[in-house]
């Protein structure tokens, strides 16, 4: 039976899923495409439309195609870039699988960019060689879209819009199966394994690349369910954010400077030109440098000059930006772009090995939620939508027999109709601002520039208005609930509680971050302290937080990493 036409909505609770993925961006649909056919997978999207952080990826996917390449080249590029903190195993397990990744994709219907026939590669920040495959600058479009047309034709996949995952189950350390959401139904689904593909946390800034749903909600959800967290200080900072009056957050992707872009200040000058990669050094130095001149010059933005590209490539290479650029009254062929940095990427995230799994058996994460060990303190361009690709491959041949399952029988679940209220009067809106101002709490204290006074009182806040909210009576239904119990919600009900859960996992999140970046005394790639503005070897090391325990460090993996190429 086509699960995607022949599933009824009692039929999808009352049976007993194999794995359920939590998120429909590229990591949570490759998953669903690697995992054995014979599985049978629940695919939850939050969303009711298609939108995810992976569909604004622009610049492309970092693999080695070129001979003039290798992928010891990439594997030390993307070390270097990590400031000593990635896992070698995981690097080499990553440069090794990419190659193999871009043909799969190819298979699957991929459409990249070619020159005279053969793939074309664009040179981004800190690459040595020009190795990111693109799709013009939609590539993270055109990867989600692909992958969605694939996984509407697999029988054995059931794709659900428009649910909201609200808790991980968890038992005796193993994981069977999430708490949802959906619609007016506050019910449970149980499975044999999870997969967390929920994305990063860019919108817990109040400037920020990343779309709304982006704002930690899966670091909550583990945190809360007992897995181990890393990392959570380094957060990506894209040097090249459009900042004009009056529009949102625009990425505008650094392949404008591999291709010939230069940054320039409010004096006309390179802001950039101590760095050693100039315009192309690393994102994270990039980031500092052009904060500094903005706090000197006592400006919002410094300037992106693209002109040197010229009208045919610029138009032809990236026609996204440049129809943006002129719906904004922009003419980037005739006046710089206005840019700043911005919330891009969280390289920390929820532990796993080189399978993906937790510490909790039973459940994965994959995709930027995840902490694999690959990016260390700084992500390298483009290796981003790659990573996802390759540890959802990974998956393709997991073992489940050993993993149980729990019975949830609909006819004996019992039903209770809700109607409770949030307590504030204010109600919504006292919600809604609250994420506000939340979110420029922590770009004030928790950007660019930190340190320990603004972290300390911001974390000291964050703790205390989550502790606040807790009490309220929807959420204390929501994590009291019986496993056959389904709870019915009437829409205001409803409302607040989506609200309410937005509001307190964001807290959490954040306060995760905040406690990570005071325990690390010292700047490191994504992490940059002005109290602490140097590198300590003491810190080479990975920080860990795991719920009912101190934070405290794991180190980095000793491995040798054999070149083959020296």
């Amino acid at each position: 039976m086509d699960l995607n036409t022949g599933f009824l909505k009692n039929d999808f609770y009352s049976s007993n899923w194999d794995v359920v993925v939590i998120g429909a961006g590229a990591a949570g649909l490759m998953t669903s495409l690697e995992l054995p056919s014979k599985l049978k997978i629940l695919l939850l999207n939050r969303n009711t439309s298609k939108r995810s952080s992976s569909r604004w990826a622009q610049g492309g996917m970092a693999a080695v195609t070129r001979v003039e390449d290798s992928e010891d080249i990439h594997a030390l590029d993307t070390i270097k870039a990590g400031a000593g903190l990635c896992d070698p195993e995981a690097v080499q397990m990553f440069v090794e699988s990419a190659p193999r990744l871009v043909d799969r994709l190819l298979k699957l219907g991929m459409e990249f960019d070619r020159t005279s026939g053969k793939l074309s590669t664009t040179l981004e920040a800190a690459h040595t060689h020009r190795r990111v495959l693109h799709v013009k600058d939609r590539t993270g479009k055109a990867l989600v879209d692909v992958l969605n047309e694939q996984v509407d034709r697999r029988d054995n996949v059931l794709h659900q819009r428009g649910i909201r995952v609200t808790q991980i189950w968890v038992e005796g350390g193993r994981c069977l199966g999430v708490q949802v959401l959906d619609g007016p139904a506050l019910r449970w689904i149980n499975a044999k394994a999870v997969v967390l593909a929920t994305g990063g946390g860019g919108h817990l800034f109040a400037n920020t690349t990343n779309p709304i749903q982006a704002a930690g909600e899966g670091i909550a959800l583990a945190w809360r369910a007992g897995a181990v967290i890393e990392d959570l200080e380094f957060f990506q900072f894209h040097p090249t954010a459009l900042k004009l009056n009056g529009a949102p957050s625009f990425l505008i992707s650094e392949a404008l400077r591999g291709e010939g872009a230069v940054l320039v200040d409010s004096l006309g000058e390179s802001p950039v030109a101590q760095l050693e990669g100039k315009d192309l050094a690393s994102r994270d130095q990039v980031s500092r440098a052009l904060f500094k001149a903005m706090q000197k010059q006592k400006v919002d933005h410094v300037g992106l000059d693209v002109k040197s590209i010229g009208v045919e490539n610029v138009e032809a290479r990236f026609p996204s930006i440049f129809q943006r650029c002129r719906e904004l009254g922009l003419d980037p062929l005739k006046e710089v772009i206005p840019v700043a940095p911005s919330a891009h990427y969280w390289m920390g995230g929820v532990y796993t090995n080189l399978k993906a799994q937790t510490n909790i058996t039973g459940l994965f994460a994959i995709g930027e939620v995840a902490c694999t060990g690959l990016h260390g303190a700084n992500r390298l361009a483009s290796n981003s939508l790659m990573e996802c690709l390759v540890f959802a491959n990974q998956m393709r041949d997991i073992e489940l027999n050993n993993f149980q399952t729990s019975d949830l029988s609909v006819k004996n679940s019992s039903f209770k109709k809700v109607n409770l209220r949030f307590s504030k009067k204010q109600g919504t809106q006292y919600l809604i601002k609250e994420i506000e101002k939340l979110r420029q709490l922590c770009w004030r204290e928790a950007g660019v520039d930190r340190s320990q006074r603004g972290m300390s009182a911001a974390l000291a806040k964050v703790k205390r208005d989550y502790e606040n909210l807790l009490n309220e009576p929807l959420l204390n239904l929501v994590f009291s609930q019986s496993k056959n119990a389904i709870n019915q919600f009437d829409e205001i009900a409803r409302r607040d509680l989506n609200l309410l859960l937005d509001l307190t996992n964001r807290q959490m999140a954040s306060a995760l971050m905040l406690e990570a970046c005071l325990f690390r005394e010292e700047s490191r790639g994504g992490h940059f302290r002005d109290d602490f503005p140097n590198s300590v070897p003491f810190w080479q090391c990975h920080t860990r937080q795991v719920k009912g325990m101190h934070i405290h460090t794991r180190p980095v993996s000793d491995m040798f990493f054999e070149f083959k190429n020296r």
